[in-house]
């Protein structure tokens, strides 16, 4: 009769084990009494049997008659050893990281060191488990006791490349905040601050000289606690400019700057004149810093000034905080750093050719043919376009960026250079419904990569453009220089001429002050503009010929004229022979005076004024349409000062006194609103229109001519 195979199963006895893998790393059991597991048996096969081991004949037979060990012969125990010992994991590719063999120390710091990554808020870069395998490896091989020890050199790439994030990681274990002054570096974390897109740590060993780093490491401590910068361009160009100068000091101070106390101005001088050489000459930096391409970093007038002040920022620290004083550095060594002129040139708006080619639809069709990955370059850029939003404002909306309300389209982002958080604007209908695509695009991708559609709460956390790496959730927006280069690439395509995304935004505010916008809307549209851009764009938008013809051929006579107020010019457009033969040279016959020109010859010629510059009082003295906004503020100024006269008859007497301005004033109004430009002439709201009219100093007519002018058609 056949067994039952349960009971002969129940009965049976399991086999000894032959424990744990010889090879060092090795965690799988050893399926043989050689003490090595599959994967090793063979790989020892490979390497042609180090030391000879080999079992006895038949030893299978062995474990079923025999209860005793099976011998193991060998030709060199001590080489099979050793091979046992040096012999990395046969399997890498199985989710799971051996750390056998390591010293104490070092597997606590890796274990810490992939906690801390795995639970960060924000998702860092993907740590494939075959370079963590590397890295240990690499420890083991060496024997170090922690990975601050480890020989980068005699690494593996892929070791070296996640050795710098698990280095950061800890170091802010190792050392306190007072530790990173001695060290010559600063951790950001330690003061509870982290910069969008870096890490926590700024190097400061550049900086030779002990009491400059110690200087600067105070002023980045002091920053820290009372007021975070927004970003971290402000450390690092003080950080650049204070190894500038410690560069300097090394090869020309006495003792390499090391004293402070020797230091006088001359010094300082010397590192002015040494970096003004080397902006004008196109020379290296001192502290040779290569740039992404590989060269060295060559000293232009830009960074030169970021030089003078960062570096004289420090130093000003170092003197309110009285550390010069503690230090004995001498005070006019700082006093002799000049500040940098930063000034740097305001973007243009699009030309009108490149304006048309980045918006022709066959030119965006190339430029989403780019995108290979479908992340959304058309989709961003033809926001910017169409809404004048920062690049960043664009780029990291969510995914609940749009929304109708009363059956308005309108797209939600937030403001961050400005404080301004979740703010919504109109935006056209086409542009709603090619984000409502996108938005369809990525719930999709979002779904493929977690398997169910997002929720509320995940639809305000997913970004709209999703970048392709380290974004396991979706959370993270495509990168500044990923949009760059796409846009590069592709304007170099269109053979139309240089140009940056960002000068959508000033082309957007011209088109809007031209079609009648004021600065408050457009403030009010774009999110705040500062005045200096404001002033930009009016001075760029009010420069088309024919508003410019307008207000130039616009006088009146002014305030000490037998007529105050009487018009020039005619409201009827004259011929081109009429303005040809009426139309001066104003540099050459007239010079600007406060409120309009002067148009006295003596005085255009260089001489001395007769009436001691009493230009308002001077019937030489005319108006043009431009200064209309000056003389509307002259008049509230003089009610005002009617208003808090002390009687009744001190108000008459100044309503009296300002009469003849007034009715040159209003004369001016009528002259405008005759041609049609009194509502352009009240929107140049600028204290001095003047200066921003390039040709309302160039072409201008005589005022007498303009008036015979007058008469002759009246008389027709």
């Amino acid at each position: 009769m056949v067994p039952v195979y349960e009971e002969w199963l129940a009965k049976q006895v399991p086999f000894p084990q032959f424990g744990q893998c010889k090879v060092l790393p090795c965690p799988e059991q050893a399926s043989a009494p050689l003490g090595l597991c599959h994967r090793h048996i063979t790989h020892y096969e490979r390497d042609a049997k180090p030391g000879g081991a080999r079992l006895a004949a038949n030893w299978a037979r062995w474990i079923v008659t025999r209860s005793k060990p099976i011998p193991i012969e060998y030709v060199n125990r001590s080489l099979f050893e050793k091979w046992c010992r040096e012999t990395g994991l046969a399997n890498r590719a199985n989710g799971q990281v051996s750390l056998l063999g390591l010293r104490p120390l070092v597997k606590a710091e890796i274990k810490w060191a992939l906690f801390q990554h795995s639970n960060s808020p924000t998702e860092g870069m993907i740590w494939p488990l075959v370079w963590v395998q590397y890295l240990v490896d690499d420890c083991r091989g060496q024997r170090v006791d922690s990975l601050a020890d480890l020989d980068q050199e005699n690494c593996r790439r892929l070791s070296r490349l996640l050795l710098f994030g698990v280095l950061n990681s800890l170091r802010q274990v190792y050392f306190t905040r007072e530790d990173t002054k001695e060290a010559g570096f600063i951790e950001t974390d330690h003061f509870g601050v982290r910069f969008s897109s870096c890490n926590s740590h700024i190097d400061l060993s550049p900086i030779s000289q002990r009491w400059l780093r110690d200087l600067i490491w105070d002023m980045f401590a002091n920053r820290l606690l009372t007021d975070p910068p927004k970003s971290r361009s402000p450390f690092d160009m003080s950080r650049r400019a204070c190894a500038e100068l410690s560069a300097y000091l090394d090869a020309q101070a006495p003792g390499g700057g090391h004293d402070p106390t020797v230091l006088t101005a001359s010094h300082m001088e010397g590192f002015v004149a040494d970096q003004r050489h080397r902006a004008e000459h196109g020379l290296p930096m001192l502290r040779r810093r290569l740039t992404k391409n590989g060269t060295p970093g060559i000293v232009t007038k830009c960074i030169q000034s970021a030089t003078f002040n960062g570096a004289r920022r420090v130093l000003r620290f170092g003197m309110d905080s009285g550390d010069a004083e503690r230090l004995g550095l001498d005070r006019r060594f700082a006093l002799a750093l000049p500040g940098g002129d930063m000034r740097t040139g305001r973007r243009r708006p699009f030309p009108d050719v490149l304006a048309r080619a980045v918006a022709n639809q066959q030119n965006l069709e190339r430029l989403e043919e780019t995108d290979e990955d479908d992340r959304g370059m058309r989709d961003i850029w033809e926001t910017q376009v169409l809404t004048g939003r920062r690049g960043k404002e664009v780029r990291d909306v969510r995914l609940d960026c749009i929304s109708r309300l009363n059956g308005v389209p309108l797209f939600w982002h937030d403001q961050t250079k400005v404080g301004n958080i979740d703010e919504a604007i109109r935006i056209p209908e086409r542009l709603y419904l090619r984000l409502e695509r996108r938005q369809k695009k990525t719930i999709d991708r979002y779904i493929q990569r977690v398997g169910h559609p997002p929720g509320p709460h995940e639809r305000s956390k997913i970004a709209l453009f999703p970048r392709r790496t380290s974004n396991r959730q979706l959370l993270k927006s495509v990168s500044y220089k990923w949009f760059l280069n796409l846009f590069r690439t592709w304007l170099e395509t269109l053979d139309v001429g240089h140009g940056v995304p960002h000068q959508a935004r000033h082309t957007l505010a011209t088109k809007l002050l031209k079609a009648g916008a004021n600065l408050t809307q457009i403030k009010r549209y774009l999110g705040q503009i500062s005045a200096v851009m404001a002033e930009h764009y009016v001075h760029i938008a009010n420069t088309d010929s024919e508003l410019n013809d307008a207000l130039n051929a616009v006088w009146v006579a002014g305030p000490g004229a037998a007529q105050p107020g009487l018009a020039l010019t005619s409201g009827k457009p004259m011929t081109r022979a009429e303005a040809e033969a009426l139309a001066v040279d104003l540099s050459r016959k007239s010079t600007p005076a406060e409120g309009g020109f002067c148009t006295f010859q003596a005085v255009v010629d260089g001489q001395a004024c007769p009436w001691n510059m009493d230009c308002h009082n001077c019937d030489k003295f005319v108006m043009s349409g431009a200064d209309l906004v000056y003389w509307h503020r002259k008049r509230e100024q003089w009610h005002a000062m009617a208003e808090g006269a002390s009687d009744s008859a001190t108000a008459d007497y100044l309503h009296d006194i300002f009469e003849p301005t007034a009715r040159a004033i209003d004369g001016l109004e009528k002259a405008l609103e005759a041609v049609g430009l009194l509502d352009e002439a009240l929107a140049l709201d600028l204290r001095r229109p003047q200066e921003y009219f390039g040709r309302v100093w160039a072409t201008a007519f005589r005022a007498q001519e303009l008036a015979q002018h007058e008469t002759d058609w009246t008389a027709a």
